[in-house]
């Protein structure tokens, strides 16, 4: 059996993984990733959600999140703007293509697909290494970055599976007690993502009918919606559609325990897990007619011609019992304001390495599940408040020489909502690498880190630095940034609970300073009348361009600047904006306004 040997080991190429193994070598760490897929990338490709959740405000795009929306930006033809559920929906072969680029550019970073964790090394509390069917990696540093938190497993590290109740830590949407909820549905319900394609005919290949074929059960999937905005939730460029339906759809949780029982019993799960997402995509093909089903060639799996994303949508897995826990008071806004609190320690430290907004999002079929809300009017539109990612969640309570990077970290069922979503998770896997490769140059174990040490790393990382203070006001571009980013870890008690810091708006409103760089190609210009109906609820009647004259479009933003503007102007005001429509949204995405009248 070969034995390879680095600084550090990361098991798992999905979102956190390949985050944690780029930044690990970017550091100058030897590093070692090893996939069990050949795409890297997880839930952004090989699970075919390319329309993420989250952390899509222009001051939260920092980081390897940021440089990877930059990237998209760049190579997607057409641009972004294709569907009403995401701003960035792109095509999963080319996620898959920047993640292959960015790892394939560094010569430290070793890459092994088509394995699977099948024993952990270790010598008494510390693991040492992975061995897989034909080879063992020794490594100073080990990060579990696998779907399901797999190597806790195997090392025997504590973890959590299902729910805690309201007694636990006092959760406000956790439950008193257990319930049928609770023993139907351990974990959220994973998806099984599959790619449709509009053919413009109805001459379109019949989908197959699986061995488990139950059309009734979708019965309602688009009522409220109709067909043609349900299509277009996760409409990609090219035609394709991304089916990830929560609402009589594809996600799938019966039995969902079976997932970490044995192998045999999540091969059955994931089976079943696939039928349900082709009996749904029959469905649809029944329902719209011929002129939809199955595309080709997406995904590098002779399943239906590659129409099948490689592997479920994992919305929840193992969840270490770390050193910090995220409860859902951590993830709520504080009184009266509109950011979650800052995780201070006892000796007044604060502990945060990542930041994630989104919503408290749940999926359980069938089940409405209330949570306490999170979300928030900004920019014109619904956001989640933003929240932190404190360090000690990656750590184990007593086994060094581990890191995790993944939906396994440390976090309670409740909050875990708001924690799984893409950019989170790849932020999480950033800092993971960063303290990782630092860890493994200075020869400590992962507790032992100085927190701010790792803190500054990320903010100052060369190629892709990452806003660890959540701050609506500054942008990554902003020539204070750090300043604010650093003031505030000094000063938590100063943390202002809305989100603004008190720095000069940038750019100003007459400013000739270059903006940040969102889109690779210039915005249009749109002149219209500006209207108010409500609290940061805007509409736009455009008058020019000619051809679009009296549409209504809805106006969002998502720069700090602009959101400042939208709420002093008038109703009826005149404007002339520079932004994108996106016309499955029906929203006009405004990036400059250069002139009110």
């Amino acid at each position: 059996m070969n034995e390879l040997t680095a600084d550090v080991l990361v098991v798992g190429g999905g979102t956190g993984g390949t985050a944690a193994a780029i930044q690990a070598a970017r550091r100058g760490a030897k590093t070692i990733l090893v996939s069990e897929f050949p795409w890297l990338g997880g839930m952004l490709t090989s699970a075919g959600v390319s329309a993420p959740d989250g952390n899509e405000l222009v001051a939260f795009q920092t980081g390897l999140w940021g440089a990877f929306l930059r990237e998209l930006q760049d190579r997607q033809l057409g641009g972004l703007d294709n569907s009403w559920v995401s701003f960035f929906s792109f095509d999963p072969r080319l996620g898959a293509q920047i993640f292959a680029d960015w790892v394939q550019a560094l010569p430290n970073l070793h890459w092994i697909a088509g394995r699977v964790a099948i024993a952990v090394l270790r010598e008494g509390e510390c693991i040492t290494g992975v061995r897989f069917a034909d080879l063992t990696v020794k490594a100073k540093i080990t990060l579990d970055a696998t779907e399901l938190g797999d190597l806790l497993a195997l090392a025997e590290v504590p973890y959590r599976w299902g729910w805690e109740l309201q007694s636990e830590w006092g959760e406000p949407s956790a439950p008193t007690a257990p319930n049928t909820l609770t023993e139907q549905y351990p974990v959220q319900a994973p998806t099984w993502v599959v790619i449709m394609q509009d053919f413009g005919e109805p001459v379109a290949p019949e989908i197959p009918a699986p061995p488990k074929d139950e059309p009734a059960q979708f019965a309602g999937a688009w009522d409220g919606y109709g067909s043609e905005q349900f299509l277009n939730y996760g409409r990609l460029p090219g035609g394709l559609f991304m089916i990830n339906w929560p609402q009589c759809g594809n996600d799938y949780g019966e039995g969902a325990g079976r997932l970490i029982e044995s192998d045999a019993s999540r091969h059955q799960f994931l089976q079943e897990a696939q039928w349900h997402t082709q009996s749904f995509a029959r469905f649809i093909q029944t329902q719209l007619g011929r002129r939809y089903s199955l595309a080709t060639q997406i995904f590098p799996s002779p399943l239906a011609g590659g129409a099948y994303a490689l592997h479920p949508y994992y919305r929840e897995s193992r969840r270490l019992v770390g050193l910090t826990t995220v409860r859902e008071q951590d993830i709520l806004p504080v009184a009266g304001g509109r950011v979650a609190p800052l995780p201070v320690d006892a000796a007044g430290w604060v502990g945060a390495i990542a930041l994630g907004n989104y919503a408290n999002d749940h999926h359980y079929p069938g089940i409405d599940f209330p949570v306490q809300p999170k979300s928030i009017r900004w920019g014109g539109r619904w956001t989640g408040t933003p929240f932190t990612i404190p360090y000690g969640c990656l750590v184990p309570v007593q086994t060094d020489g581990l890191l995790v990077c993944e939906k396994n970290i440390s976090v309670s069922h409740i909050a875990n909502g708001a924690t799984r979503l893409q950019p989170v998770v790849m932020s999480i896997g950033q800092a993971a690498g960063m303290a990782a490769a630092l860890c493994a140059s200075r020869d400590c174990q992962p507790r032992d880190l100085p927190m701010r040490d790792l803190q500054e790393a990320l903010l100052q990382d060369q190629q892709c630095p990452s806003a660890i203070i959540p701050l609506f006001n500054l942008p990554p571009n902003h020539p204070d940034w750090l300043h604010w980013q650093c003031y505030y870890l000094d000063h938590p008690e100063a943390y202002p609970p809305r989100g603004n810091c008190p720095c000069n708006p940038y750019p100003s409103p007459h400013s000739s300073r270059s903006r940040l760089r969102v889109y690779a190609s210039p915005p249009s210009p749109f002149t219209g009348i500006f209207h108010c109906r409500n609290e940061q609820d805007y509409t736009f009647t455009i008058t020019e361009p000619a051809k679009l004259r009296s549409q209504i479009w809805s106006l969002v933003t998502l720069h700090s600047h602009l959101d400042q503007q939208l709420q002093i102007y008038p109703n009826h005001h005149s404007l002339k904006v520079y932004g994108r429509l996106n016309h499955v949204g029906n929203w006009l995405l405004v990036e400059q306004i250069e002139s009110a009248g």
